[in-house]
């Protein structure tokens, strides 16, 4: 054992010089794979035996395209970036978009010789040899840039086929990995040119904490392509390989510029650049050259755009497309170079996102909160995702810092849902007028509804249901009954054409809940909105009416790309013609006259711009506005998403109100958000929508005398039904539209 210490040096140093003899021996007589000597040099460390099967470059992946690299998502105009997702944040570039500077600082810096050898450099090697074995100095591995090449595309391998120790021994200071690295070099110089090495080197090697590839560091310390380097900025990166934590310039700012600085007397020493501009370069302070762009990563990083993010990459993640298991999704996105073009248009983002601000900020004492989906009509591309909170991953609840995106479903990152109140009539009077009835025929109406009267109702008793403040209108038509938001003639709709039909029209028209799942238990408080929704959802059965009819799928992509240029397939918006276009423009003109008529006159828009909308509110647990123009609909809910079923009441965004309605904070939202976006946009007005098919709209006899009169509606219910609403988000109970028209 004692003797141990002794002996190991020996050994190394014999097992060095056989391979410095073999190596030398093989440049020099032009033989690659000689196996003259190897055999010595195998027998010389029992260490080496392990080799054998190593020794080949089959088995490595040397494609630039294959390296670990920044994915990016992009809003639809193409350009503007909104996110990027990395291991190793990198973009692949060519030599030819690499400034010659550049390349001449790195080569300079880690292989003079680099244009000279053929893998390996005997100079190198023997310069090394004698510094750590014979002077016992520093240890010198004398690798070569090829090596160094060789030695990254060993790391990130291992690391990618999820093997820290194989990465962990590409790395190790040991002979046998040295061995291996040279003749894996030499082999590599027989396949490819001195410029493709050279590519692949500048664009795998690190140059900084988080920061691989020169492109990559050009953008993040110059704000620049690497094609645009000048010789200062070039040494700069090219010396940060040797060190990348120690010589980032924004970590330790005197270090880089003294490492800078002897890159560029190598530059002029190894005759790369005159001396005259190097002696030049040095006298610039290099906080004078930085123009340092932070390098952020993922969803947290992408600003208001943070909730649209979360939701674009949930479609690859929840889709096989994209990889057979989740984990290979994760990974597709974090390694595959991914250009993720989404539906998002920034001027409705940054108009969503100061609208639910402005009409309910962040920190408000309320706790809050304000949401908003966006959609256009006909298509299914989701425009804008807006809530007054901060995305974080690691929000806590209490906080206004949260992951959950409110405006979606589960699957895509959301909660249950939330009911919406008078916001669902719409769909009552499409099913109504697409069974064959007038939208103008008086109903008798009741405040107590037998469950036996109403198709397709599940459970029994009796139905209690009231407009705003008690009472009933009896007589009333469905088109004064929407324009009014009354609820009791909701129900007498639906004695005539069953629950079923209203259902079914909801599914026809985009509607699930928040689960994904449809309606199949019917309990008679749906139709006064008491099914959960997600916003996104609403805001897309009435993008079908804006549409003319035409339901699609929402989709937030709509081109994704790999490194190689591959084209993935991105989920379908199958727009299709869902209602006939007589049904959605009457259900339009509806909508309009509860705004030029009705309890939502408030959501007129400016200059006369024909505007459609209703107003919503479920027991004032939630408070709704839905409308469109042809060219948007959008959806806005305020409600207290932590404690669902718990009414919103007193002080919001400095207003005391014992209660509160649709019409006030959430119309109001939705209202800025359109006006904001549509000038923004600049999208014209287009007021020959909504015309009613005469059909649909006939008189068919009969007064409309009222027994009760309110202008608000609520409900309240006493039955032994045996549909429990679960699934809603909170709230306990048969509950409708408590109030409107606010």
């Amino acid at each position: 054992m004692g003797t141990m210490p002794e002996k190991k040096p020996k050994t190394a140093r014999r097992v060095f010089t056989l391979i410095l003899a073999y190596i030398m021996f093989c440049v020099a007589g032009g033989v690659v794979a000689s196996g003259f000597l190897l055999p010595a040099v195998m027998g010389a460390n029992a260490m080496t035996k392990s080799l054998t099967s190593s020794l080949k470059a089959e088995d490595i992946d040397f494609d630039l395209a294959d390296l670990p690299q920044q994915s990016r998502m992009y809003a639809s105009d193409g350009t503007t970036v909104l996110a990027t997702f990395y291991e190793q944040n990198r973009i692949i570039v060519p030599l030819k978009n690499i400034s010659d500077y550049m390349q001449k600082a790195v080569v300079a810096r880690e292989d003079h010789r680099f244009w000279d050898h053929s893998g390996i450099d005997p100079q190198g090697i023997a310069r090394a040899f004698v510094q750590t074995y014979v002077k016992k100095g520093d240890t010198q591995g004398g690798s070569t840039l090829t090596q160094q090449y060789v030695k990254n595309i060993l790391i990130d391998q291992a690391l990618e086929d999820n093997d820290p120790i194989e990465a962990y021994h590409a790395q190790e200071e040991t002979i046998a990995r040295k061995l291996r690295e040279m003749l894996i070099s030499v082999e590599l110089e027989k396949k490819y040119s001195k410029q493709e090495i050279l590519q692949g080197y500048l664009n795998i090697a690190q140059f900084g904490k988080s920061v691989y590839g020169v492109e990559t560091a050009a953008r993040h310390y110059f704000s620049k392509s690497a094609s645009e380097l000048n010789l200062v900025e070039s040494a700069t990166i090219a010396a940060i390989t040797k060190n990348p934590a120690n010589y980032d310039p924004t970590v330790n700012p005197t270090e880089s510029e003294k490492q800078r600085n002897i890159t560029l007397d190598l530059m002029s020493q190894w005759g790369f650049v005159d001396k005259s501009e190097t002696d030049a370069a040095k006298k610039i302070p290099i906080a004078d050259t930085l123009h340092v762009q932070d390098v952020s990563v993922g969803c947290q990083a992408a600003g208001n755009a943070a909730y649209f993010c979360d939701y674009a990459i949930r479609q690859i993640e929840n889709s096989k497309v994209f990889g057979e298991t989740l984990k290979e999704r994760r990974q597709l996105i974090r390694q595959g170079g991914l250009n993720i073009y989404t539906t998002l248009d920034v001027n409705a983002q940054n108009s969503a996102w100061t609208a639910v601000r402005d009409n309910l900020p962040e920190d408000d004492p309320s706790g809050y909160e304000n949401i908003l989906a966006a959609i256009r009509p006909g298509t299914g591309e989701v425009l804008a995702l807006a809530q007054n909170r901060t995305y974080d991953v690691n929000g806590a609840p209490g906080t206004t810092r949260t992951s959950v995106n409110y405006a979606v479903d589960y699957k895509d990152g959301g909660g249950s849902g939330f009911q919406v109140g008078s916001t669902w009539k719409p769909i009552n009077f499409a099913a109504w007028i697409n069974a064959g009835n007038s939208a103008n025929e008086p109903l008798a109406t009741s405040m107590h509804y037998s469950y036996r009267t109403i198709p397709d109702a599940n459970g029994s008793g009796v139905f209690d249901v009231q407009n705003s403040g008690g009472g009933t209108v009896n007589p009333e038509t469905p088109l004064q009954a929407l324009n009014q938001s009354h609820n009791t003639t909701q129900v007498s709709m639906a004695q005539r054409i069953g629950l079923k039909s209203i259902a079914d029209m909801a599914k026809t028209m985009g509607y699930h809940r928040a689960d994904g799942t449809d309606i199949t238990t019917y309990n008679p408080s749906m139709v006064i909105g008491t099914e959960p929704s997600s916003p996104l959802t609403m805001a897309n059965v009435y993008a079908t009416i804006a549409g003319n009819g035409v339901a699609c799928t929402p989709i937030a992509l709509t081109k994704v790309t790999d490194s190689a240029g591959k084209n993935y397939k991105v989920p379908s918006a199958d727009c299709h013609q869902a209602i006939s276009s007589e049904v959605a423009q009457t259900t339009a003109y509806a909508m309009n006259l509860n705004v030029t008529q009705g309890v939502a006159k408030d959501a007129q828009l400016s200059n006369g711009r024909k505007t459609f909308a209703k107003t919503g509110t479920s027991e004032q647990t939630q408070l709704a506005t839905s409308g469109f123009v042809p060219q948007v609909a959008a959806f806005a809910l305020i409600t207290n998403a932590e404690n669902s079923g718990v009414s919103l009441k007193g002080t919001i965004n400095g207003v005391y109100r014992s209660s509160w309605y649709g019409a006030d904070i959430a119309l109001p939202t939705w209202k800025e958000f359109m006006e904001n976006y549509l000038n923004s946009a600049n999208i014209p007005q287009n007021n020959d929508y909504g015309n009613p098919d005469p059909n649909m709209i006939r008189t068919s006899g009969g007064s409309s005398s009222s027994t009760t009169t309110k202008k608000r509606s609520s409900s309240s219910t006493r039955s032994n039904s045996t549909n429990s609403n679960s699934g809603t988000s909170g709230t306990t109970g048969t509950t409708g539209e408590t109030t409107d028209g606010q």
